[in-house]
């Protein structure tokens, strides 16, 4: 008899049977079974589970689970909503994750690079002027957060010509990359960016990381991708330093609440580009493939993955 392993999810019927077809393809060895279709019997049994932006009512159900599979790289949720919990959880670290962000990253300094956002501007004004561009070199693009998805996007940035700097809680050395960490290093490398990309995780460390004092530290040509979280910086008053010309240009891919409503007032500002969520989104094929990987690593050799440190919030 095959072994059963839940799959909890809040993601709309649609996307939630793609996810289940992906798996189940990937582990003929199980029976990947919604959450809604166990017996309490299973329940019980279960000690693995695959999760997606699931209830915590459902996993505290699954009564003795040793570890879940998330399919997200993000875990903030997770920690919140299910505090202290016995269970170990297991992040999605997917190779083809941090190639989807450093693309991304890469195609969002080009456009800043570029000032598509002003020729955009000027298209809306019928205004024909061409600007002096600057060469890659002389664009200092500093990413935050020189994790996996740092420290492709440092890669990638890198090959194409821009000249980079990262920065971390903790030392980290990259080759070819001048690098910072802590308060002070932080303080150092806004002062010299022209681009400050946003990649790093939410914790109670970096929640609200670039706020006033942070953000004045910025010339009044630098510019922000936050690919993050939307906490992570006060939006607030960088939408007013974009007013009045103290920024450049926003792109915000990431919000406190989601989908943006369409009352806020980002909408409306032309210095910020919104973006849906959209900078690195999990593949289901690749990211099955990985979960299919750890839970056979589990049940053959009672392995658990590389798991979230509760105190360090990834």
């Amino acid at each position: 008899m095959k072994k059963i392993v839940p799959f909890v999810s809040g993601c709309d019927e649609e996307t939630t049977n793609l996810w289940l077809e992906h798996l189940q393809g990937q582990m003929s060895e199980y029976k990947i079974i919604p959450f809604e279709e166990l017996s309490e019997e299973q329940k019980l049994s279960s000690t693995v589970a695959i999760v997606a932006n699931p209830n915590p009512k459902d996993i505290a159900q699954l009564k003795n689970l040793k570890w879940i599979q998330s399919l997200w790289a993000g875990v903030e949720k997770l920690l919140q909503e299910l505090p202290n919990s016995s269970f170990k959880i297991v992040r999605m670290t997917d190779p083809q994750l941090a190639n989807s962000m450093a693309e991304s990253v890469l195609a969002w300094t080009l456009y800043l690079h570029k000032n598509m956002p002003l020729y955009l501007k000027q298209q809306k004004q019928k205004q024909w002027k061409q600007h002096i561009e600057t060469l890659p070199e002389e664009r200092n693009i500093l990413v935050l957060g020189l994790g996996n998805l740092g420290k492709e996007s440092t890669k990638k940035l890198k090959e194409n010509g821009f000249t980079v700097s990262g920065w971390a809680r903790s030392k980290k050395e990259i080759e070819g990359v001048e690098t910072f960490y802590g308060n002070d290093g932080l303080t150092q490398a806004l002062k010299n960016a022209d681009i400050v990309v946003c990649l790093l995780p939410l914790t109670d460390e970096t929640k609200n990381l670039l706020d006033k004092q942070k953000l004045d530290l910025l010339h009044k040509k630098a510019s922000i991708i936050n690919f993050a979280r939307g906490a992570i910086i006060d939006y607030e008053y960088l939408a007013k330093r974009l007013d009045k010309k103290e920024l450049c240009h926003a792109v915000l891919d990431v919000f406190d609440i989601e989908p943006l409503p369409t009352s806020s007032s980002l909408w409306q500002n032309e210095n910020i580009t919104v973006l849906p969520h959209i900078s690195a989104p999990t593949n289901m094929k690749t990211a099955s493939k990985i979960a299919s990987r750890n839970i056979l690593e589990y049940f053959e050799k009672g392995i658990i993955p590389a798991f979230v440190d509760t105190n360090k919030g990834y």
